[in-house]
């Protein structure tokens, strides 16, 4: 107490100098609304940046959640582009989702890779979805690959960077179909096998999943056309340059196709009749 008493005594001209300056600021201010106005406009822009730099602040450390509900969104929009695809290809147009073939769940990728000639990329999945060998796994860009193994929370997806990859794919506007496979030389790009000589080809041109199983969707994007060679089986040879970084993957989306089952039965069925 003392030394308080000890420190007024001692700084009492500077103390009493702030008291006067503190009061002739405020009557100031409080009496002309030129200096008043410049005071409110001071004090918004202090405590504008102090908000905004607290909301910034907040924002960092929510990155992870704002990032889980935008995955989510994506799944939703994702989910509803593909249905209404269905309605219009479909004769009957109701809104009963039974008739909507393919299905999208997310997922996260946790190892990857991509040096070898046989990779894999493991993906958490999500709690309460059900996943299934020879789904397919995309991202918003385009095709990653197929799964090929499943545990209770995990599944291993054979890459589309694997020489056992074989993926139907074509050329969106042509429709010539072939086989999508890898050389192993560049994780970038991917080579489009047996496309007939009387196709229009040109560099650019969009690859995009042909449809035709049943893993996959029609017209999911793969990459663009990077150059192309005649082969001596009379067919191309198309290099693709993949829309899909396979070097950064961290989202993903497994498809679903709710008539997999009864297509494959049906397929079964013919080939023991034949």
């Amino acid at each position: 107490m003392r030394q308080i008493i000890f420190f007024f005594i001692k700084n009492k001209n500077f103390l009493l100098f702030a008291l006067l300056f503190t009061i002739s600021i405020v009557l100031t201010v409080q009496s002309h609304s030129y200096h008043k106005s410049k005071f409110v406009s001071s004090s918004n822009f202090i405590s504008g940046g102090l908000y905004s730099f607290k909301t910034s602040v907040t924002e960092y450390f929510n990155l992870k959640e704002n990032n889980a509900i935008l995955i989510e969104e994506n799944t939703r929009l994702r989910k509803e582009i593909n249905q209404l695809r269905d309605v219009s290809s479909s004769s009957e147009k109701d809104n009963n989702s039974s008739n909507f073939q393919f299905e999208y769940v997310n997922a996260s990728v946790i190892n990857n890779n991509y040096s070898k000639t046989k990779n894999e990329i493991t993906i958490k999945k999500q709690p309460n979805t059900t996943v299934k060998v020879d789904q397919g796994v995309i991202t918003s860009k385009g095709v990653i690959g197929i799964i090929n193994d499943v545990s209770k929370n995990y599944a291993t997806v054979q890459s589309i960077l694997n020489t056992k990859s074989e993926i139907n794919a074509k050329l969106k506007n042509s429709g010539h179909f072939g086989s999508l496979k890898w050389d192993t030389k560049n994780p970038n790009i991917v080579q489009l096998e047996e496309i007939p000589r009387i196709a229009k080809i040109a560099i650019g041109d969009t690859i995009v999943t042909s449809g035709k199983s049943t893993i996959f969707p029609e017209n999911i994007l793969i990459g663009s056309v990077k150059d192309f060679t005649l082969t001596d089986q009379d067919s191309y040879l198309i290099s693709v340059d993949l829309f899909n970084d396979m070097t950064s993957l961290k989202h993903v989306y497994i498809v679903t196709n709710k008539d997999a089952e009864v297509i494959k039965a049906l397929e079964s069925h013919s080939d023991v009749s034949e």
